[in-house]
This record gives structure tokens, C-alpha cells and sequence, in this order.
């Protein structure tokens, strides 16, 4: 009987030892498990984070060739480039570019879009660009003062000139009337501040922009600073499907660009398409369901008008026309309202294969 109670107890005893040993392998084994499933999730997210950011990238580095590359699988309207062509071949001494954009029909029209060609004032939506780029980055900030000084003063349009020197404008308030009213002294206080021109044509390049280029400050009467149409319309259609301007940054550019007061041809020829003619052109167009957001130029032998059409069935489209010719010719302002005229029947949707009547 002492025999058998030794034996049980010893068995026991054995047990509860087992169990300690037990528990304490487990307890130095269980973290380290956890540790490397902890581990391998790490890397696995680390791996995927810097999958992401090598995307991003990539996209940002390729931002130059993206609808480049989209625009071999977009269809090309011959119909639209056969319209443009007859009313071209009425003025054989004009010379014309214009490139066109629908992303919602993935469609695209094109008439020596990459030549480049005196920007007049259509050359600050670039610049509007690069300044909210900085923006981004916190290279500048919105309520900083610009100071006014001899070296900006710029001729011409707006009323900045005017001003004092030593005067000091926000930020904002340059961006917007470099736009709203054209002012080209706004336009070199932006220039001067975004680093000069050789540092602005830098930006325009890191951007993609192969074919636009600053040369003087404004007004440039004669017609230095360079653009393409398809420069133009590419810019505008990267900004607003956000691949160029974080989502805040792009609603300031819709806002800017909206103020714009000059309506005279893109904005005009949309509604001559519309069947419509008269002088108060945005709010009719906004009666039709249109938004057109531009930005014109005019220096006599160079006009120029770039655009961001929103259409009642809420698509967008982009459109660029510039049109060289003898000094103020009034054909040139007509022939881009004559050629915006024949966008309508293609900003509609499954309207892309339609023809025109």
C-alpha cells in the first residue's frame, strides 16, 4: 500500500514538473511566433507600402507621357478634324493649332497640336499650375505677401500696375487676378516668386510640358513665350483627374479658372454651336447646362484660348485653339469660335461616331 501511494505520488509529481516545463516552453516559444507572424505582416505591408510609393512614383515621373500613352487607345475624330479642315482651308493664311479631349468618350481631335506657337496670356494656366504645385508642397504659402515692384510691372491688361511700389498682395489674391481680369503684373509677381523664368521653365518640363516655354515676363507683345495646344489641353485634363494637384489645390484651379471675364471665343463658339448668339455668353450657357472655364490671350498677331467644358450630362472635356495671323485680324478670334462651334455634337456622350449635322 506505501508502495503503491509512493508511485502515485511520484507519477505526480512528474506531471506537475512536465506541465512547468511545459509551460514555460510554450511561454518563450508563443511570443516568438507571434513576434515573426507580427514580423512577416510587417514586411508583407512594408513590401506593399513600397510597392505603392514606387507606384506613385512612377506615375508622377511618367506624368509626360500618361495620356500620351492613353491617347493610342482613344478613338480620333476624323469627323471633327474634316470640319476643322474645311473651315481652315477658308482662311489659307491663318495658321492654326488646336487639339481637343474627351475623356468621358475617350476620344481626341488634333490639328498640328505639339507645334509651338506664341502663348500670350494662355501661357498663365501653366503657371497657375505650378503655383498651386508649390502650394502642395508647402514651397509657398496662400496668405503670403507679393511685393510690388519695378521689375514686375507689366503692361496691359489689369490694374496691378497701377499700383504703389513697396504695395504687398496675398498670394490668393495675385493668383486670382492673373486670371479674372488677365493682369500681367500678377503674372511676373508669380513669376519672380516661383524662382524667375529659368526655374519656371524647369517646373513646366518636371510637369511634362515638352513643348511650353517662358522666355520674357508679360505682356510679351511679341509673342516669345511659347505653347502647344495639346500642352494646354493635357495640363488642364491632368489637373482635374487629380494626377498633377491634391484634391483641395485642384478645387482652387476650378475656382480660379471659373472667375475668368473674357468669354469671347471658346466659351462664344459653344454656344454659336448651340444654335445660340448672344452677349451674356456664361450665363446662357449655364441655361444650356454648360460650364466652360478658359483662359484666353490676345497679342494682335497670336490669339489663344484654352478651356475646361463641363456638359449638362456632367462629363468634361478639354479644348485648345491658337490661331496666328496678320495683327488684329478680327478672322482669328472668329475661325476659334467657328472651330469651338463644332465641339457640340462631340461633348455629348456615345456621340463620339455621330454626324455632325
Amino acid at each position: 500500500m506505501k508502495l503503491q501511494l509512493k508511485l502515485i505520488t511520484n507519477i505526480c509529481l512528474t506531471s506537475i514538473g512536465f506541465s512547468v516545463l511545459l509551460g514555460s516552453f510554450l511561454g518563450i516559444v508563443g511570443p516568438i511566433n507571434q513576434s515573426y507572424k507580427i514580423n512577416k505582416k510587417i514586411n508583407i505591408l512594408g513590401k506593399s507600402s513600397r510597392s505603392i510609393k514606387k507606384g506613385l512614383l512612377a506615375r508622377k515621373s511618367n506624368l509626360s507621357s500618361f495620356y500620351n500613352d492613353k491617347l493610342e487607345n482613344f478613338e480620333r475624330l476624323e469627323k471633327l478634324i474634316n470640319k476643322w479642315e474645311e473651315l481652315i482651308l477658308k482662311n489659307p493664311d491663318l495658321y492654326v493649332s488646336a487639339f481637343f479631349l474627351s475623356l468621358d468618350n475617350q476620344a481626341y481631335a488634333e490639328i498640328k497640336s505639339e507645334i509651338k506657337l506664341s502663348a500670350a496670356s494662355s501661357i498663365k494656366v501653366p503657371i497657375l499650375i505650378i503655383l498651386l504645385k508649390m502650394l502642395d508642397s508647402k514651397e509657398i504659402l496662400w496668405n503670403e505677401k507679393l511685393i510690388l515692384s519695378e521689375d514686375t510691372i507689366g503692361s496691359g491688361s489689369g490694374w496691378m500696375a497701377y499700383q504703389e511700389i513697396g504695395k504687398s498682395f496675398p498670394v490668393y489674391e495675385v493668383a486670382s487676378e492673373m486670371i479674372r481680369v488677365s493682369d500681367n503684373t500678377a503674372t511676373n509677381l508669380l513669376i519672380k516668386r516661383l524662382g524667375g523664368i529659368n526655374m519656371v521653365n524647369q517646373r513646366f518640363k518636371d510637369i511634362g510640358l515638352r513643348n511650353t516655354q517662358l522666355n520674357n515676363y508679360l505682356p510679351d507683345l511679341d509673342g516669345t513665350n511659347l505653347t502647344s495646344t495639346k500642352d494646354l489641353s493635357l495640363a488642364m485634363a491632368l489637373v482635374d483627374n487629380g494626377y498633377l494637384l491634391n484634391v483641395n489645390t485642384r478645387d482652387i484651379f476650378r475656382e480660379i479658372m471659373s472667375k475668368s471675364k473674357t468669354n469671347t471665343l471658346i466659351p462664344s463658339g459653344i454656344l454659336r454651336g448651340l444654335g445660340k448668339e448672344y452677349k451674356d455668353t456664361d450665363y446662357h450657357l449655364a441655361l444650356k447646362g454648360y460650364f466652360v472655364h478658359n483662359k484666353t490671350g490676345d497679342i494682335g498677331i497670336s490669339y489663344s484660348d484654352t478651356a475646361l467644358i463641363q456638359t449638362p450630362q456632367n462629363s468634361r472635356a478639354f479644348a485648345s485653339f491658337i490661331v496666328k495671323g496678320p495683327f488684329n485680324d478680327p478672322r482669328s478670334p472668329d475661325l476659334i469660335r467657328n472651330l469651338s462651334a463644332e465641339l457640340v455634337p462631340f461633348l455629348m456622350p456615345d456621340q463620339k461616331s455621330s454626324n455632325p449635322n
